[in-house]
């Protein structure tokens, strides 16, 4: 409340001086085509600045959207925003170069990798006439709501130019004749301004007013092109003044000549971390430390398609309701994709009060959501996340053709433009060529074909191991409202067929032998995972330990930092023959050893390290036979044989054998089933990643039977 009479306080300071240079003489009192009044004029101006100050803020100044109970405050969760110069707008010639751009990025992002962006109230400041372009959420109304509300606390404001703002929405305009004097006039007399028509006349004419021009795609089609040609007379007529504009990108054809183009960059990491700063502030939040874990829980890994949403300010703020209902977002994604995309399809046009014209007669949300489906199945199974404009217009036709008996020469160019424009799920991304505007979209739509027309069989079999089909596979997982069952079954089965060599199914009968019947108690899948993480020091076991168990990850992580300690000798002199799945292993068994002459000349090792490592896995108990403090013992036993470094590579290749096979002794691993060949560990890797995407979707579906799952779950990496 202090902050908000501020700035009232300044508002009121800014508007009155403008208003009364422009309405009254020198020494106070009203020029001569006021209406006088038996009211003093400095109290009237005042009072009427004070009334139009707080009317922007009650209009302009807060935010309540997608469903929110209480209104915020739009200063409270305003994210500085950047934007890109015009030469950054589809600056893509070719379909390949899109793909190209998209694939190197290290995270999903249509954006240009390296495009030149600049603050956005620097932009303002500097730029007299400007456009701001961008999709639909993308925070155009915020920025221009936001100028307004710098400029209105003048010398204290970020803006730098002393003036009025007056903000219009130009879906008001429905009519084919647009007054925009009149519609300032309008905004002045509410707030009880004297002779408001000669009084915006009076500014205008003098350049005193930042006019806030909202939403040019908004205004009905059928009175654009009029809109355009009397927004530009207007502004050729009262050039003095300073002008923001704003339009969805799709619908922008560059009409305004004297305006600087300028689009909405993306939202990077600081910005996101920002805005969820910004929106989880209240004394509660502060004191549980929302904003800091909602932001960590968003770094993780599984949640790296919400990231992408998370680059759109408004699917950005759908994630923080969602977040602040459960502090936590939802495991099942599939809900969450599915709102953002009905958000886009429904939701924001109807909060914005936005009159849209029917896409198609007889097109409903529900049968638009099939057609989009069906192009992004088609693309995603082509491996391709572009498509040319032509193509997008067929499947269009031949949709609306089948579906609606829509005649075969159907305009399916106004259909595409009109779903790109009210919508922006679809994106033109280069001179026609079209994509989703968000992978995660794509993915979504793809994984509710495949459930829509019941084809998991040729997804498993085709695309199990494709890690880019990773997200649809648990996207699928969790729209099978039915139950996964047939899902992970297929998941399975598909899984085995990796395991085809005698070494292969000799690793894992090992990892089932050793593990069987021990004291410990983690699940049977847990403990053989990490027998096999054991014999291979590997990421792809890891992972699966990682996802079965957490804490016991932890304690395999400072098994990797031994081995890794060591795994650069066997690129020197250490062994000259080992396969390359058995250095990791051989590396950790050396690095236990911990002799001087086992390491390199002048590395510090870290015995605690050692302790640390085994005292831990000790405790969990996974073998049912195997005692890793004896192990320790014979191995730094060995240090005081370990050869000097000037004795021959021979004795020194003899005392890393010994080291190795004290090691192969405690696991009971015979090292030849771990001499595998490229191929051997090509299949072994598929299926580790087989079986940890298969637990992934079992934690992402809604239902599963418990007794599909319990046999899964006892079957999972068992020879």
């Amino acid at each position: 409340m202090l902050l908000e009479r501020v700035f009232i306080q300044a508002a009121t300071l800014t508007l009155a001086s403008i208003f009364s240079r422009v309405v009254c003489d020198g020494g106070g009192k009203f020029v001569s085509w006021v209406k006088e009044r038996d009211e003093d004029p400095r109290q009237l101006l005042d009072r009427a600045a004070e009334q139009y100050a707080q009317r922007y803020a009650n209009r302009h100044g807060i935010l309540k959207v997608l469903g929110m109970r209480e209104p915020v405050s739009l200063e409270s969760v305003y994210t500085s925003v950047q934007f890109l110069d015009g030469d950054s707008i589809n600056p893509y010639d070719s379909i390949e170069e899109l793909e190209k751009a998209f694939r190197e990025r290290p995270e999903p992002s249509f954006q240009l990798r390296n495009s030149k962006k600049q603050d956005g109230l620097k932009v303002a400041n500097k730029q007299p006439y400007l456009m701001v372009l961008g999709g639909p959420g993308a925070g155009k109304s915020t920025f221009l709501r936001k100028m307004g509300l710098e400029a209105l606390k003048g010398r204290s404001g970020g803006y730098l130019h002393e003036s009025i703002p007056v903000l219009i929405e130009l879906k008001s305009f429905n009519t084919e004749k647009i007054d925009i004097a009149a519609a300032i006039a309008q905004e002045f007399r509410i707030c009880g301004f004297p002779s408001s028509e000669q009084t915006t006349l009076k500014l205008l004419e003098q350049g005193m007013l930042l006019l806030l021009l909202d939403g040019l795609d908004e205004v009905p089609s059928r009175n654009l092109d009029t809109a355009i040609h009397q927004i530009q007379d207007f502004v050729d007529q009262y050039d003095r003044n300073r002008f923001i504009t704003s339009c969805r990108i799709a619908a922008y054809h560059h009409n305004f000549k004297r305006f600087t183009d300028v689009a909405m960059a993306d939202f990077s990491h600081t910005q996101i971390k920002q805005f969820i700063f910004n929106w989880f502030h209240s004394e509660i939040d502060l004191q549980a430390n929302t904003a800091q874990r909602c932001w960590q829980l968003l770094q993780k890994p599984e949640n790296r398609t919400a990231r992408e949403l998370a680059q759109t300010p408004l699917l950005l703020t759908l994630l923080c309701l969602v977040y602040d209902k459960k502090q936590q977002f939802p495991q099942n994604r599939s809900v969450l994709y599915s709102r953002a995309l009905r958000v886009l399809m429904e939701e924001w046009a109807a909060e914005k009060r936005i009159f849209q014209e029917e896409i198609y007669q007889g097109l409903s949300t529900e049968l638009e959501e099939v057609l989009l489906s069906e192009i992004a199945y088609q693309g995603f199974e082509a491996n391709r996340l572009f498509f040319q404009k032509k193509e997008v217009v067929n499947q269009i036709k031949y949709f609306l053709a089948d579906n609606l008996n829509a005649p075969r020469h159907l305009d399916g160019e106004s259909i595409l433009e009109a779903i790109a424009i009210q919508q922006g799920i679809l994106v033109e991304r280069a001179q026609d060529v079209y994509s989703f505007s968000h992978l995660t979209l794509q993915e979504y739509l793809t994984a509710q074909y495949i459930d829509d027309h019941q084809i998991i069989r040729k997804l498993v079999t085709e695309h199990l191991t494709h890690e880019r089909w990773q997200e649809v596979f648990l996207l699928v997982a969790g729209l099978m409202k039915g139950g996964a069952d047939s899902l992970l079954l297929a998941m399975e089965a598909q899984a085995k067929t990796f395991i085809t060599t005698p070494k292969l199914q000799a690793l894992l009968n090992w990892a089932t032998g050793v593990t069987s019947d021990s004291d410990s108690n983690l699940t049977p899948a847990t403990r053989r995972s990490t027998a096999l993480f054991l014999a291979l020091v590997n990421d792809a076991t890891f992972n699966l330990v990682h996802l079965l168990h957490p804490d016991l990850a932890q304690t395999l992580k400072l098994a990797g930092t031994l081995a890794n300690t060591r795994i650069a000798g066997f690129t020197t002199n250490l062994d000259k023959t080992p396969a390359r799945a058995a250095i990791p292993t051989r590396a950790l068994a050396i690095a236990l050893t911990h002799s001087r002459a086992t390491r390199p000349v002048g590395q510090v090792f870290n015995q605690a390290l050692v302790e640390t490592f085994i005292k831990k896995l000790t405790t969990f108990q996974i073998f049912k036979e195997s005692n890793f403090q004896v192990l320790v013992s014979r191995l730094q036993a060995l240090k005081e044989e370990a050869p000097d470094i000037r004795q021959p590579a021979s004795v020194h290749q003899e005392f890393y054998h010994r080291v190795y096979q004290i090691w192969f002794n405690t696991l009971k691993l015979d090292p030849a089933w771990i001499n595998l060949s490229t191929e051997e560990l090509r299949k072994l890797e598929c299926y580790f990643y087989a079986n940890w995407l298969m637990i992934r979707c079992r934690q992402a579906a809604v239902r599963v039977s418990s007794q599909t799952w319990t046999g899964i779950e006892a079957r999972i990496l068992q020879g």
